[in-house]
């Protein structure tokens, strides 16, 4: 949830960036590294991943939605959320 008068782009990168990375990520399941040798910055690659491994949890809260690309979160892609998983 965003605060009032808070965008996205105040805390992430513009979405031309973020979304190539995000889909990269998650629906390609591309590594780290593949991501970087894309050309993407490694440091920033690294916040976008952290970012959605760290609220894996989030997810597993929130009730079951619907699938609109070949890979969702959910019970396609799960990942440890206890013991500080770090893939």
């Amino acid at each position: 949830e965003l605060r009032p008068d808070q965008k996205d782009t105040d805390t992430l990168p513009p979405y031309e960036i973020l979304d190539p990375i995000l889909k990269g990520y998650v629906e390609e399941d591309e590594s780290l590294e593949s991501l970087v040798s894309m050309g993407f910055e490694e440091e920033l690659v690294r916040r976008v991943v952290n970012l959605v491994d760290r609220n894996e949890y989030k997810r597993r809260q929130a009730p079951p939605g619907i699938k609109i690309t070949p890979r969702a979160f959910g019970k396609d892609r799960r990942l440890p959320i206890t013991n500080r998983y770090r893939g």
